[in-house]
């Protein structure tokens, strides 16, 4: 397989590109949605609550905090998450500058 050549593209074409990827996995999307609509750091309940086996939630649970969207702190001999909001934020404007700059004005 060739060189994907990102050097090319800029950095922010790159960090969208990156989070997109790691969107594109609808258990990393409920997981995500699960772990925002929750007023406290969760801890060890997304087994239950998506529907996958351990390991694979902490897959995906690494992919998702290789973006820098969650936050982890251990309690006794649990990894608890949460969301990290300046990153969130962050990626929410990345988003925004790019759906917002469509030229509306063809076909």
């Amino acid at each position: 397989m060739g060189a994907s050549k990102t050097e090319i593209f800029t950095i922010p074409q790159n960090a969208l590109a990156q989070v997109a990827k790691v969107l594109a996995h609808p258990a990393r999307v409920a997981i995500l949605q699960y772990i925002s609509r929750q007023e406290n750091c969760i801890c060890n309940d997304l087994v239950d609550v998506i529907g996958l086996s351990q390991p694979t939630i902490s897959q995906h649970l690494n992919e998702i905090k290789k973006i820098g969207l969650l936050k982890g702190t251990f309690e006794g001999k649990n990894l608890c998450y949460c969301i990290n909001a300046e990153k969130w934020e962050e990626l929410q404007q990345l988003f925004h500058a790019f759906f917002g700059k469509i030229n509306q004005n063809c076909c």
